[in-house]
């Protein structure tokens, strides 16, 4: 028998999220390293300045079987959009992969609509019948893959405003596969370490198997962008949402550095609304004490408990390169990723903030916490913005600027 992973009695700081006080600081994106927080070791200078002309995004996609869970060896894809600044200049930018969490992989309506009746009916079988359809990979002919890894555009465009490469990875293969538990969370660290070996391969060579693969996202034209020796492979953040969260710890982990392709380092990770197995029976694979790390979870996560916050602090105890944790006011687990939301009309996509019986737009979780006022959808994601933008400022670029934000007093 599995033991369960025992919470600890920390709080998490809650944030004060003001339309004017998330304005203000998704504007000049202030933050401040933790007590004790040491600087970025090994900056260097060679980092290039944010973006003055703008951002661009192109996608590479080398096929829905390009890569294999290795504890199965079910298949899953090697894709990614990327935003970038428009001018590369002459200097180097540090790289963030960003990696979704568990969602329905396929984009198809009419096995939607078959779920929702069969959930309404109260019949199982018909309800497994067309989920199967929803977690697919890879998808029916004719059925579009669920772009999930878009669901963070806003966020990949504003940081590469700020001067970084950003490419968020598709995991739609792994979300189809059987993998659950700590498997899971090695299976999206594989994942990640995988693109890295990739983007190593192409920075460092111009060469390896993204050379002459990156198209408009529109339009699917090639496009030839000179990412060699303008990406800061020694310069590295990774950002995971939900059970892409937990897979972001595993990959940064003391344990698992020795995995990271060679040339690789990575200086900071961010969880966002982790979904950790909290039954895990092994802490050290995703213990962090070496890495900067930062843990988010809105007031109204439907899906993941506050359990989110105390294995992440469990995880980063020791941790003396910089911990932080923010307990979000009325936000929920979906809005964080825009293709998982109600305004995008996507499949799958819906508000999962538990609501407050007769006080209509107040929510909270699954757990019954404290309610409060419901964050819209454009406001949960410039606090996202906000929050990570300043982490990996702080610790990419290693501007320490205005020490507000991450120490939650803004």
């Amino acid at each position: 028998m599995m033991k369960r992973h025992h919470r600890t009695g920390a709080s998490a700081r809650p944030l004060g999220l003001s339309a004017a006080v998330l304005a203000a600081a998704a504007a000049a994106f202030t933050y401040t390293a933790a007590p004790g927080a040491a600087a970025p070791s090994g900056a260097t200078g060679q980092s290039a300045s944010p973006s003055s002309g703008g951002t661009r995004t192109v996608r590479y996609d080398l096929g829905a079987r390009a890569w294999h869970v290795p504890q199965t060896g079910e298949p899953g894809e090697l894709a990614g959009v990327v935003h970038y600044p428009a001018d590369l200049g002459t200097g180097r930018h540090p790289l963030i992969v960003m990696l979704h969490g568990l969602h329905d992989t396929c984009a198809d309506r009419k096995a939607e609509a078959e779920r929702a009746a069969a959930e309404r009916d109260g019949d199982d079988a018909a309800y497994e019948a067309a989920n199967a359809k929803l977690s697919a990979w890879p998808c029916a002919p004719g059925t579009p893959a669920l772009p999930s890894s878009r669901g963070y555009d806003y966020l990949g465009r504003e940081l590469a405003a700020r001067g970084f490469v950003v490419v968020s990875v598709g995991a739609n293969g792994i979300n189809a596969s059987s993998v659950t538990g700590d498997d899971n969370a090695a299976a999206r660290a594989d994942l990640i370490n995988r693109h890295l070996r990739m983007w190593q391969q192409l920075s460092s060579r111009g060469k390896g198997e993204l050379a002459g693969k990156f198209t408009d996202p529109a339009t699917g034209a090639a496009r030839h962008v000179g990412f060699a020796h303008h990406v800061d492979m020694g310069n590295v953040g990774v950002m995971g949402h939900s059970r892409a969260g937990a897979g972001a710890t595993w990959q940064a982990a003391d344990k698992h550095r020795g995995r990271w392709p060679k040339g690789v380092d990575v200086k900071a990770v961010a969880a966002v609304a982790p979904a950790y197995n909290v039954m895990t029976e092994d802490m050290t694979n995703y213990t962090i004490t070496r890495t900067p790390f930062v843990a988010l979870r809105g007031s109204c996560d439907g899906q993941v408990g506050g359990e989110a916050l105390s294995f992440a602090a469990d995880a980063a105890r020791g941790n003396r390169s910089g911990f932080h944790r923010f307990a979000i006011p009325g936000a929920n687990h979906n809005y964080f990723n825009t293709q998982w939301s109600p305004r995008s009309r996507q499949v799958g996509a819906f508000d999962d903030a538990m609501p407050v019986k007769g006080h209509p737009g107040q929510c909270t979780d699954r757990e019954g916490g404290a309610p409060t006022r419901q964050l819209t959808e454009p406001r949960q994601r410039r606090a996202a913005t906000t929050y990570l933008g300043a982490f990996f400022r702080r610790y990419l670029l290693g501007d320490t600027g205005q020490d507000q934000v991450l120490a939650g007093a803004r």
